[in-house]
């Protein structure tokens, strides 16, 4: 993939691994556009990084999302590349209290949010010479934490839906990549983490971004970055290993 030139959108782009993509990626030349549910925090990212666009927007919100396309259609017929990057993670209790009242938010705005913006993109970036679609997954797709389970589940039916996504584009011009992070020391779970997870290579966002885009560079269809290479490698048998610490 070539990193320079051009027109980017990054959902939750306004903070953690989002916002060290959009600084990388605008220091490269792109034009870079982030997009979030929080102003406040979509402004300390301008703040931040002068040169990004941002837009509010829920885009597990029907009508906030589509108002987004159509912006994206009126003011940058040129966007070329979507990483669908915001999630949500919560750790359920299903022995106590398993927090039902936030599970549809968290299964729509990790899973189907990013569906239903690629379908609504999909015109766009099959109008420029190269598309990409990059969906960012994670390590516990291929092996899960069982203290969070509906996001560990969500995370896997992206790998399986970018999977598929990926053989069907196959002979157009738009290309779909799996970015797979480790544990990167952001506010990603209310700040909190799964209990057999901090100290397992924790890195910072930006030590994560600066790795992803090499391994985009590189043409990588699936990045896989610290411990999700071995989570990715050996799936499920590392479940008890992660599940069972003293």
């Amino acid at each position: 993939m070539k990193l320079t030139d051009n027109t980017i959108l990054i959902t939750g782009g306004a903070s953690g691994i989002g916002l060290a993509l959009a600084r990388l990626l605008s220091e490269k030349g792109n034009h870079v556009i982030v997009c979030g549910r929080s102003q406040d925090t979509l402004d300390k990212a301008k703040a931040e990084v002068p040169e990004i666009v941002t837009r509010i927007c829920d885009v597990a919100d029907r009508d906030s999302r589509q108002a987004m396309v159509e912006w994206l259609k009126a003011e940058y017929p040129k966007l070329n590349v979507v990483i669908n990057n915001a999630g949500i993670q919560a750790q359920r209790d299903f022995t106590a209290d398993p927090h039902a009242d936030t599970l549809d938010q968290e299964v729509a705005i990790n899973l189907t949010a990013p569906i239903h913006l690629i379908i609504e993109l999909m015109p766009t970036l099959r109008q420029q010479e190269q598309g990409f679609i990059i969906n960012v997954s994670s390590g516990l797709a291929f092996s899960p934490m069982a203290d969070v389970p509906v996001y560990c589940a969500t995370k896997a039916a992206l790998h399986s839906f970018t999977l598929s996504l990926r053989h069907q584009l196959k002979s157009t011009g738009v290309r779909v990549v799996e970015v797979a992070p480790p544990i990167v020391d952001t506010r990603l779970g209310g700040n909190t983490r799964s209990g057999g997870t901090a100290a397992q290579m924790m890195v910072t966002p930006e030590a994560f971004a600066i790795e992803a885009l090499a391994q985009l560079e590189a043409d990588k269809d699936e990045v896989l970055i610290g411990i999700s290479a071995k989570t990715r490698e050996l799936g499920e048998a590392m479940f008890e290993r992660m599940n069972n610490r003293g």
